[in-house]
């Protein structure tokens, strides 16, 4: 299936304001783990949950300082479908050590509950 790719610097368009970094990464961490809690920084508008925690995010690859990240949406007809995406590439480009940040969003496999984290679950009282 065809993804859709989002880009900071789509031509026309006035980049976002910067993010700050997220300030709950603890000392030492690696730059994994900082862009991880930058992306725990960003909320589905609908749930009260994180999208990392929701599992919306299917892949995380980060080559030297460049991170390339797969995420879907709960649904196809999601009315941020053009907003998560740009606000997760957004809040990992601030990542100090970070030089580039691109989200794909697909849609194989389909999102569904089971890729809740324990967190999430709690979170929307599905325990």
């Amino acid at each position: 299936m065809e993804s859709n790719r989002f880009n900071l610097s789509v031509v026309g368009e006035k980049p976002d304001a910067p993010a700050p970094p997220p300030t709950d990464v603890p000392e030492g961490a690696t730059l994994e783990e900082k862009v991880v809690a930058a992306i725990r920084g960003c909320f589905d508008p609908e749930l009260p949950v994180n999208v990392y925690d929701l599992g919306l995010i299917y892949d995380l690859k980060i080559d030297k300082s460049a991170v390339h990240i797969k995420m879907t949406l709960t649904s196809p007809a999601c009315p941020v479908a053009g907003a998560l995406p740009r606000d997760v590439e957004r809040r990992v480009a601030a990542v100090p050590g970070v030089t580039s940040a691109k989200v794909e969003l697909v849609w194989e496999p389909p999102w569904d509950r089971g890729r809740l984290s324990e967190e999430a679950q709690l979170q929307l009282g599905l325990f």
